[in-house]
């Protein structure tokens, strides 16, 4: 029998393939080990989110390539390929705008008549059209009567934001949510407008924005006003560099943020955040934003909120969080063994498996179920964490973090009398978040007053974001309405909540 000649470049052929199936497999499974690790991997709890999600979006692109690669082979290989992966590339939304393509066969058939329709398949695929500018005319023609002098007939100027300058209440929405949505800096926008040859000084976008913030601090007044009526707040702050005049560098002002949140537990009262900007942490700040309110305000275990409680009227109670008391706990974990941490933060993990179950259901049957079932968990927590105290080091770091669930143990267990109050203050802190990520962006406010309008205005977009309204839509339409000239009196009718679909 001879065997063919080209048998043994065959061979080698086969040999090659499967040592770059084999290398693709070790980078695949290499990626998909980052992945695990990066998402459900044991990760520090300071990590900052933008940068956890940068990382998850770097393995996903280096395994999409892979994926590529591999399909780019299967397509060149001699055998037959392989079915299609089947994976979740989402749905399109059907308020898009579809535009169809009849892609059409040749129709004739071989033996003389024309075929007839039996069937179709559908596909639909995501188009983007970059950002497109245009120009509104506004004639405004001018009549005159021919019988008489009556005087000259005009339709009024419509009333704008702007007024007399170029944009509309659409455009400044547009550079208001980049800037503190997108976190696209103004001289970025500056930038993008210039490669469609429109020439804006960074200076003119930020009179824009200047004029926006003012015309939008009544609607900020209304929101804030709206938060402090509810009886259950939270409230946390973040630090907010600021250029100092004259000194050539930055000072650390704060902003506050106060956060209603009651979906939870079925609440009435929409979900919001207002943000004030203040140029220190100390607690007369949250005492004068918290001017007029009285009630539960869950914060962290900042020391500032107990001027609260030194008021005459003796109105607020503080409610903390549970997370800040996890994290100390899981400090002490990441520097070695740590049995005693362990065993809280299991029974801190308990009291969240409760808490997962009892979401959604109102106030009066969570109170009855911590009752029945987180009660227990506290009653024995309490005699772990006296036992414990006894046992170790008040300065060793077990004994510091055991020393500070004490410290706040009655405003940590204050949820087990009220069904409205949350296991943590994460609500706020989520709402929070954007205005850490703007400020790495935009690396600091340039004045206290401009740190005043970034709050004003990041406190109708980021409520807006809680209530499932599309921001630029609601900026525009508010801009519009205020520039026609709103009733102040009506100020609530512009709250993100209540202008969803004007009439």
């Amino acid at each position: 029998m001879n065997v063919p000649d080209k048998l043994p470049d065959d061979i080698a052929e086969l040999k090659a393939i499967i040592r770059a199936q084999q290398d693709q497999n070790a980078r695949l499974e290499a990626l998909v080990a980052s992945f695990k690790k990066a998402l459900f991997g044991a990760k520090s709890e300071k990590v900052d989110p933008a940068q956890y999600e940068l990382e998850l979006e770097d393995i996903e692109t280096a395994i999409a390539q892979v994926e590529a690669e591999i399909d780019a082979d299967e397509r060149t290989a001699p055998v037959r390929p392989p079915k299609p992966r089947q994976t979740n590339r989402g749905s399109l939304p059907k308020h898009l705008e579809r535009v169809e393509v009849v892609i059409e066969p040749e129709r004739s058939c071989a033996c003389g008549p024309e075929r007839h329709v039996i069937g179709e398949d559908v596909s639909e695929r995501l188009d983007i059209i970059p950002a497109q500018f245009r120009v509104i005319v506004t004639r405004r023609p001018k009549y005159a009567c021919r019988s008489c002098e009556g005087g000259i007939s005009q339709a009024p100027a419509p009333a704008h934001i702007i007024a007399g300058g170029m944009p509309t209440e659409a455009t400044l929405a547009h550079v208001l949510v980049s800037k503190y949505a997108d976190h696209l800096p103004l001289y970025r926008q500056a930038q993008i407008y210039s490669r469609q040859g429109i020439d804006l000084d960074r200076s003119t976008l930020a009179a824009w924005v200047g004029k926006s913030a003012f015309e939008l601090t009544p609607v900020y007044d209304a929101l804030m006003a709206d938060l402090k009526r509810s009886t259950k707040l939270f409230m946390d702050e973040t630090p907010a560099p600021v250029l100092a005049p004259g000194r050539k560098r930055t000072k650390t002002g704060y902003f506050w943020a106060l956060a209603r949140d009651d979906r939870p537990w079925g609440g009435d009262d929409p979900p919001g955040v207002a943000f004030t900007y203040a140029p220190g942490r100390s607690g007369q700040h949250a005492d004068n934003i918290l001017s007029g309110f009285s009630g539960t305000l869950q914060v962290d275990g900042y020391a500032g909120y107990n001027r609260l409680l030194k008021r005459p009227t003796q109105d607020v109670v503080l409610a903390y969080c549970w997370a800040h008391a996890r994290r100390k706990l899981h400090d002490v974990t990441q520097s070695g063994a740590a049995p005693i941490a362990q065993e809280g933060l299991a029974q801190i993990q308990a009291l969240y498996r409760i808490e997962k179950d009892l979401r959604g259901l109102p106030a009066d049957q969570r109170h009855a179920a911590r009752q029945d079932r987180s009660k227990p968990i506290i009653d024995a927590f309490k005699l772990w964490l006296a036992k414990n105290r006894a046992r170790v080091s008040a300065k060793s770091p077990t004994g510091e973090a055991l020393k500070y669930i004490a410290k706040y143990w009655d405003g940590l267990i204050r949820f087990l009398d009220d069904g409205r109050i949350e296991l943590d203050s994460n609500p706020v802190e989520r709402t929070i978040r954007p205005i850490a990520l703007n400020r790495k962006n935009a690396l600091f406010a340039g004045h206290d007053a401009g740190a005043q309008s970034w709050a004003v205005i990041a406190s109708l977009i980021e409520t807006c974001k809680l209530n499932g309204i599309e921001p630029h839509g609601y900026l525009s339409r508010v801009l519009k309405a205020i520039a026609g000239g709103h009733k102040q009196t009506d100020i609530n009718l512009l709250l993100p909540w209540n202008y969803v679909n004007p009439v």
